[in-house]
């Protein structure tokens, strides 16, 4: 076999490893999606104004949690680099250590949203949106600690190249969703209509739902019996809370800057009224929809990163990162196509309203646009991550997304009168140049750790 014959076979295995790891991990996420979709779908037709206090209280309810699912997101890495170095049982002290973060964060970020109701008039939101808004906060903000949770035991699951619970239990959720979202909101039976208020109820439901299954999941499955990951707790050990902040605080900050962006940009177009904000509501529901697939990839990607580290291999951590950007590549061809030629039949799936279809069609067209480098910039987040180089990618995000994208979207949408349109090609301008730092950050990266070795 020829040296070139044997590192195709190399990156042909790479590849289908990643695509085997990433599979139940994008389809995880296309169903976090879907609970997205279903919330919309059932507030659509429940009416305009609740679909936009939906949209609104969504961004509320996403800006602080941002910030969880990127401090937890340290867990992988770290997970899979002591997997890799065959360290696996030092896997259980880290788990359980992150844990304690988890409740931490749920219960300040239930505090957090308890106080939103407070700023919605101050923050510019339409007066006839802010009840439902705040109807959908207070019924999804008891879910939060179950979030936490979740994220936690999923992140580990994750990191020892286990991804089909996150899979099974997201659909399990939308089977949880659907049924009692709609009866909560439309009213049925002894359930009186809720409305905005029931959809965010049944969403705190289902979070809880998966949450419990997951622990017990965890607790009686043999693959995870040698770790005995319930069977003791530590106090808060400061080193290694150290060591998984310091990784993943500016993960969190990455996250929240490309996340309130988004959220950002949704909050605004409250202020341009209801059709806006429930247009737009479809389009960026869509749009998650589409990015849940590089996200899984870029997941998978980090696992591969970190457990190429573990094992101080060069080459299968250059492999990981270029098996990542073509999955991507393939994937993302596929979501431009289906935004532009089914851009009206996806918005009409959502409302009845005609108004908001055509200005959501429209608002489609901009994600279309935006696919690629949406998607390499959370592949190079996601390498990144495994290579626990955060800090200086963190301010590229900042850069690019509050440099950037917000003030041209904000300037383009709000003070040149150009609307919802404009604000898209904020976030558009952020995403591209995000693309470009953080590929530049990665490729960068590796290119010293191949000169220099990995220590």
């Amino acid at each position: 076999m020829t040296s070139t014959t044997g590192k195709r076979v190399l990156m042909r295995h790479e590849m289908r490893t990643t695509a085997v790891l990433a599979a139940p991990l994008v389809l995880g996420h296309v169903s976090s999606g879907l609970i997205g979709f279903v919330d919309s779908a059932l507030a659509g037709h429940h009416g305009t104004q609740t679909l936009a206090g939906v949209s609104v209280g969504n961004a509320l309810y996403w800006l602080p949690m941002t910030v969880p699912m990127g401090v937890l997101m340290a867990l992988p890495p770290h997970v899979s680099e002591l997997d890799g170095a065959g360290r696996r049982h030092e896997v259980p002290v880290v788990f359980r250590q992150a844990l304690w973060l988890a409740l931490g964060l749920g219960i300040a970020l239930f505090a957090i949203l308890s106080t939103w109701r407070y700023l919605l008039g101050p923050m510019g939101i339409d007066a006839e949106v802010i009840p439902h808004a705040v109807g959908f906060i207070d019924g999804i903000r008891w879910g939060i600690p179950a979030f936490t949770f979740y994220l936690c035991m999923r992140y580990l699951s994750d990191g020892l190249h286990w991804t089909l619970p996150t899979m099974l239990l997201g659909f399990g959720g939308l089977l949880v969703l659907v049924p009692l979202g709609y009866a909560m909101a439309f009213g049925v039976g002894p359930l009186p209509e809720m409305g905005a208020n029931g959809l965010g109820v049944a969403s705190a439901i289902m979070l809880w739902a998966q949450a419990i299954c997951f622990a017990l999941y965890l607790w009686r499955s043999k693959r995870f019996a040698d770790l005995a990951l319930f069977s003791t707790f530590e106090r808060p050990n400061k080193a290694i809370l150290v060591k998984l902040l310091r990784t993943g605080l500016p993960i969190g900050g990455m996250v929240a800057m490309e996340g309130g962006l988004f959220i950002a940009t949704s909050l605004l177009m409250g202020r341009l009224g209801a059709t806006p904000a429930a247009a737009h509501q479809i389009a960026i529901n869509v749009a998650s929809l589409c990015f849940m697939i590089p996200m899984g990839i870029a997941e998978a990607t980090t696992v591969r990163v970190g457990h190429a580290m573990g094992q101080s291999d060069t080459g299968k951590l250059r492999r990981a990162v270029i098996a990542g950007y073509t999955l991507l590549l393939i994937t993302q061809t596929l979501s431009v196509i289906l935004l532009i030629s089914g851009n009206r039949w996806v918005a009409d799936i959502y409302t009845n309203d005609v108004v908001v279809a055509t200005l959501a069609s429209h608002l489609l067209i901009f994600a279309a646009i935006f696919q690629l480098p949406d998607g390499v910039q959370v592949i190079s987040a996601g390498a990144l991550r495994g290579l626990k180089d955060t800090r200086v990618p963190m301010l590229l995000a900042a850069f690019s997304y509050w440099g950037i994208g917000m003030p041209v979207g904000a300037g383009l949408g709000l003070a040149a009168g150009y609307g919802p349109a404009g604000m898209w090609v904020g976030l558009t301008a952020g995403l591209t140049v995000a693309a470009i730092c953080l590929c530049w950050r990665a490729m960068r990266t590796i290119r010293k750790l191949e000169t220099h070795g990995i220590r």
